[in-house]
């Protein structure tokens, strides 16, 4: 096992970069007209997984550490809620989106398991 000496080694860092960069390929082929609306609210969201991430783990205690976690974890949610919702005004496909949701359910485990060993 590697050891963690900062947040970059961090495996739930790494997948929600890899979820932010499917998202920024996907919305890519989204209309124009969407710029500000679905493109900017889905890549901010998925932006947001690993920042929180990485700003919780450089807090002093494992309170606040677990409270990025927790925000980190809601933006597991809204992204999803938004690929949905994507998927339901016809901006892409289900299978477009069908592997960034099995990245989010792998990482909402990763930050809850977190979450609970921090407690």
């Amino acid at each position: 096992m590697s050891e963690i000496k900062d947040f970059k080694d961090l495996k739930i860092w790494e997948k929600g970069m890899i979820i932010a960069e499917k998202c920024y390929s996907l919305t890519k082929n989204f209309p124009r007209q969407e710029t500000y609306g679905m493109i900017q609210q889905i890549r901010r969201a998925s932006v947001s997984i690993r920042a929180n991430i990485a700003e919780g783990y450089g807090r002093r205690s494992s309170g606040d550490y677990a409270r990025f976690l927790n925000i980190a974890q809601g933006s597991v949610n809204e992204l999803e809620t938004h690929l949905i919702l994507s998927v339901r005004v016809n901006l892409c496909t289900f299978d477009d989106i069908k592997s960034i949701v099995n990245e989010l359910k792998q990482e909402s485990k990763m930050i809850s398991s977190l979450i609970n060993k921090l407690k």
